[in-house]
């Protein structure tokens, strides 16, 4: 992942900020149900649409890994889809991911192309993904697990993520080469 200078840092500026105004010190979880709300973003749950769109079960159900979430737009105006077949860790990043597009104010873009192929701007998805990872795991945690007053499972369990979501993020920080750094 490459970014524009001085992304990260506004990414944990925008993290913290949205973290202190849901009331939420560094070492809590972070609820994506809660932050949608904040910022009036309705999230929508898969399963709630199968009676109107049948055809849903078939990602609930038969192929749950080939739908996440979704961002759908009417006007300036979001609304999340999500997929709730899957873990609630997992939910909880697929939201979170959607959540960052609309925080960092990611414009829409089509699903598909002129051919069906998905459409996909990498930059604004590791955009998304790195604000993410700032809301759900802080530096604060991933520099605890660094220092070992914290394991990786402790820390997941806590903040109702994956173990997966832990660890990108005490990578992403460079929070073991910081503490080693700072024990030299």
């Amino acid at each position: 992942m490459t970014f524009e200078r001085g992304f990260k840092a506004w990414a944990k500026t925008l993290a913290t900020d949205a973290r202190r105004e849901l009331g939420l010190d560094p070492f809590d979880p972070l609820d994506p149900f809660a932050l949608a709300a904040s910022v009036d973003i309705p999230v929508i749950s898969l399963s709630d649409l199968v009676a109107s769109t049948p055809s849903i079960e078939h990602l609930l159900a038969v192929e749950p890994d080939v739908f996440s979430a979704v961002t759908v737009f009417d006007g300036p105006r979001r609304l999340i889809i999500h997929n709730d077949a899957h873990a609630p860790v997992r939910q909880v990043s697929n939201i979170g991911h959607e959540l960052s597009h609309g925080l960092l104010g990611h414009p829409p873009t089509p699903a598909l192309d002129d051919s069906g192929c998905r459409v996909w701007n990498q930059i604004i998805e590791d955009e998304a993904a790195w604000l993410s990872g700032c809301l759900l795991v802080t530096e604060e945690i991933a520099m605890a697990i660094a220092r070992r007053t914290m394991t990786v499972q402790t820390a997941a369990i806590r903040l109702g993520v994956s173990t997966r979501m832990v660890n990108f993020r005490v990578n992403a920080v460079g929070a073991r080469k910081r503490v080693e750094r700072a024990r030299n």
